[in-house]
């Protein structure tokens, strides 16, 4: 009975402890499933986020969303604007846990072009902010060292323009969202963000290095002659290509800020001057393809000023006495060049004037681009001051294509800010004859050579060109005060390959130059310098034993008796 009695107890507690373990078995299992489940979650979690970092747009609180972006060269291939994954710090104010008075000293004195004020508004805000977009890993580690939780680290595609300020204007900058505002970010924004177009930069026309010759030399100029501002381009007479394009004062595309806005405007091609005496050469050509000029040894009266319909025409530098046409252009006659423009005539000038695109924008591919002020109506005394620059208002890029056809063999192409292969040049249209053309690359070396552009002159490179120095419109007139001097020039003359336009925005002058403030001692040097930095750069050697041959021409100019 004992026996039984301990063999029925042994059963008994045999079957507990199996319910006892199956249940332990059954609870553990649970607990597995819940954890493998969770760690699934947050595995799959950290793979989409993984995943759709770089294609999924943030929402309000979080960093501002800046798509892949094609990267911009120059033609060497020298990178202008290019995308980088960067870092960026920024704050929440509501998980904050330090002290904010403390957190900003220790903010400012990592980041000193910002106050403490500034970083305690921020981090005393009711919204998340950044402060700062654009961070170095190494300012990243200093503040990630302070261990302020509310303060977070995003990673984010930055837009930057290594060569900093080098062609703003002709590269322009992306908005926060990653979008092209102006300039060649803006034309090429559809390539720049198609993902397939992308994978090959866009390659401008522009040379780095003649971008800084030319921006280094209107700056000095600028401000020697405490000028305003200052412009200047370099254009390929046979293909159009712009291999430099300045405009001044610059803004740095890496910082953009409101008080910059004003210096985003491209003189070159936005903005539209009465470009004065740089005229004259093309209402010279215009006569000579007409044929109302034949004979370059005819003499026409200078010795007094033309009063026509109650209007004066007068020469800034009268010479008293009669003056044919290389005399004209050597001594910039406006009273010759407005006869000549009379013998023309309206129909004549006007069409020399339309056939260059002087009647509308200028032909490039930005958006920037400032229509020309035409004459309200084109009577006598119109076509007579249009005739040496005034009276008509167009960009300094209409003037440097207009000089590319005047010394190519006649032919005007539009300009291009982008590469151009070589045997794809546009093909152009004819607005000079050839000969027209040959005899103007003699005429414009004659003013630099014995001329008005003799501070022009560079030895070796055979420099061609004219000054023009124009009163600034203003109401009732003409503003005495208000000079745009501008150079137009192309080297080497003997066979043109690149025209250079260069101004000055009201120059002051200097006073070793007794404040002198016409192109001729203002605009003129800046040629004289730029073309012996960039000649070789763009394959112009210089030559003291070549120049054009003017030999015909020399006799017409007048000597005086000794």
């Amino acid at each position: 009975m004992t026996t039984l009695l301990a063999s029925s107890r042994k059963v008994q507690f045999t079957g507990k402890h199996k319910e006892i373990v199956a249940s332990a078995h059954f609870r553990l299992m649970m607990l597995l499933l819940v954890f493998a489940a969770s760690f699934a979650v947050i595995g799959g979690r950290l793979i989409s986020l993984s995943i759709l970092e770089d294609a999924k747009p943030v929402r309000a609180s979080s960093p501002i969303f800046v798509p892949a972006r094609g990267d911009i060269v120059d033609r060497n291939g020298v990178p202008l604007a290019r995308t980088m994954r960067g870092y960026a710090i920024r704050v929440v104010p509501a998980r904050v846990l330090g002290d904010k008075e403390l957190l900003s000293r220790q903010l400012s004195a990592v980041f000193p072009d910002t106050s403490q004020q500034e970083f305690f508004e921020k981090l005393s805000g009711s919204r998340a902010t950044y402060l700062r977009r654009r961070a170095l890993p190494s300012d990243v580690r200093k503040i990630h060292a302070l261990g302020e939780i509310g303060i977070e680290f995003p990673r984010e595609n930055e837009r930057l323009y290594p060569q900093r300020d080098l062609a703003a204007h002709v590269l322009g900058y992306v908005n926060s969202d990653g979008e092209g505002v102006m300039g060649m970010e803006r034309v090429l924004n559809e390539q720049l963000q198609d993902e397939f177009k992308r994978s090959a930069p866009a390659v401008l026309s522009i040379d780095s290095r003649v971008q800084a010759a030319l921006e280094s030399e209107l700056l000095t100029a600028m401000t020697v002659n405490d000028a305003r501002g200052a412009a200047g381009i370099i254009l390929d007479v046979e293909s159009g290509e712009v291999m430099a394009l300045a405009s001044l004062p610059v803004f740095d595309p890496n910082k953009i800020r409101k008080e910059m806005m004003k210096h985003q405007t491209n003189e070159v091609t936005q903005s539209v001057f009465e470009l004065g005496s740089t005229f004259k050469p093309l209402t010279v050509a215009a006569a000579l393809d007409a044929g109302t000029v034949t004979d370059l040894a005819v003499r026409y009266n200078a010795m007094e000023p033309i009063k026509v319909a109650g209007f004066t025409i007068k020469d800034d530098h009268s010479q008293g006495r009669y003056l044919n046409v290389p005399e004209t252009l050597v001594h910039s006659s406006n009273i010759v060049t407005a006869r000549l423009a009379d013998n023309l005539g309206k129909a004549g000038m006007e069409q020399m004037i339309r056939s260059l695109g002087f009647d509308e924008r200028p032909h490039i591919e930005l958006v920037e681009r400032g229509h020309p002020i035409w004459p309200k109506s084109w009577g006598r005394v119109t076509n007579m001051t249009v005739a040496y620059g005034h009276g008509i208002a167009v960009t300094p890029l209409h003037l440097a294509s207009a000089y590319s056809a005047l010394v190519n063999g006649g032919i005007w192409r539009p300009a291009t800010l982008l590469k151009v292969e070589p045997g794809k040049e546009p093909k152009g249209r004819r607005v000079f004859k050839a000969a027209t053309s040959a005899r103007m690359r003699q005429l414009l070396r004659m003013i630099v050579s014995s001329g008005t552009g003799r501070k022009a002159d560079a030895p070796g490179y055979r420099i061609g060109g004219k000054t023009g120095s124009a009163e600034k419109p203003a109401a009732g007139g003409y503003n005495k005060t208000s000079l745009v001097s501008t150079f137009a020039a192309a080297f080497p003359m003997d066979s043109p390959r690149y025209v250079v336009i260069a101004m000055l925005d009201e120059p002051k002058g200097r006073a070793e130059t007794g404040f002198q403030r016409t192109a001729g001692w203002t605009a003129a040097p800046i040629v004289r310098k730029v073309v012996p930095r960039v000649g070789p750069m763009l394959g112009v050697v210089p030559d003291e034993h070549r120049d054009v041959d003017v030999s015909e021409l020399t006799p017409l100019l007048w000597k005086p008796k000794e």
